[in-house]
């Protein structure tokens, strides 16, 4: 199983992102997942960086291999648009760049005033936009006019010499099904043998799935909950309203149902080498090939010293 590091563009400064890749591929991290965010989920994060920028600046600082976790190609940026991005990304990562893509949420996409889809149209969308970038990615002259997308006379000139492999997010039947049909790949955060079960069995046979999880590294598991609690607490936010809030005001009115304790649900907290494995080894339990591991908090440093001398060495 291939371990990569998580890097959240809602909680750290593009420069303090740019530090952890370092520190990422020093320690050992195998590949790095970026969050692609207009907003942050609640105030208290701070931070929510152009990813296009920060992964441009990523190719100058690692090698590590990077994959957007996830873009929502359909609604705040159109398909052409992500297409060129994705394409230059690559280029300028010498095709160790993957495009994971999903439906999104009104969090970051409602920007402009427009109606929030229902999940059928904007899975719908997804598989138009999908569809879009690969004929752009061919390098001809695209006119496209679908249902959602309109695209004229357009070319990309700057292409890798393979096209971005994409991989779809989706945690639904409906989504799962999509991301069998159409992805080069799977994304998860969840740790479900069901899900990996479903993709490959409609379709996605034995192509990549990734997943990831969060942890709150500090001197005590308490300590790292207080951390999670302080920072991510619309973590443990149920049901569909991660896809439908539209402000980070929204969320931390949410956010008042959950408590503190509940971190340690969604959270590995603390220094413990054995927790973060037993929570690696749920996933691959569940069949995944990749799990990313996000930190949350200013001890970075810390997880990573944790994941070079006691984590990755027991894995391998």
């Amino acid at each position: 199983m291939r371990i990569g590091y998580f890097l959240s563009s809602e909680e750290y400064t593009p420069a303090e992102l740019l530090e952890q890749a370092r520190g990422a591929e020093r320690a050992g991290f195998e590949g790095l997942w970026i969050s692609d965010h207009y907003h942050p989920w609640v105030d208290a994060q701070g931070q929510s960086s152009f990813v296009w920028s920060t992964i441009g600046a990523l190719s100058q600082v690692c090698a590590l291999p990077v994959t957007t976790a996830v873009t929502c190609p359909t609604v705040r940026i159109h398909p052409a648009v992500v297409a060129q991005a994705a394409a230059t990304s690559a280029v300028m990562h010498d095709g160790r760049f993957v495009l994971g893509v999903g439906t999104g949420e009104a969090l970051n996409e409602h920007i402009f005033g427009d109606a929030w889809p229902q999940t059928d149209v904007r899975l719908e969308m997804l598989e138009e936009a999908v569809g879009v970038m690969r004929e752009l990615w061919r390098g001809r002259f695209v006119n496209h006019r679908g249902r959602h997308y309109t695209v004229e006379h357009a070319r990309i000139y700057t292409l890798p010499d393979t096209p971005p492999p994409v991989y779809v997010s989706g945690f639904g039947p409906k989504a799962i099904d999509l991301a069998a049909r159409i992805g080069d790949g799977y994304i998860s955060t969840m740790p479900d043998a069901d899900l990996v079960r479903r993709f490959r069995d409609n379709g996605g046979g034995d192509k990549p799935c990734q997943a990831g999880f969060k942890a709150a590294y500090a001197d005590s598991e308490d300590a790292g909950a207080r951390i999670a609690y302080e920072r991510w607490p619309n973590a443990g936010v149920p049901g569909e309203l991660s896809q439908v809030l539209p402000s980070p005001r929204h969320f931390q009115q949410a956010a008042q149902l959950v408590k503190p304790e509940m971190m340690k649900d969604s959270f590995v907290c603390g220094n413990s080498a054995d927790a973060h494995l037993e929570m690696i080894d749920k996933y691959a339990k569940a069949g995944f090939d990749e799990v990313y591991v996000a930190n949350t908090g200013p001890h970075w440093q810390g997880l990573f010293d944790l994941y070079q001398r006691e984590v990755l060495p027991r894995l391998r």
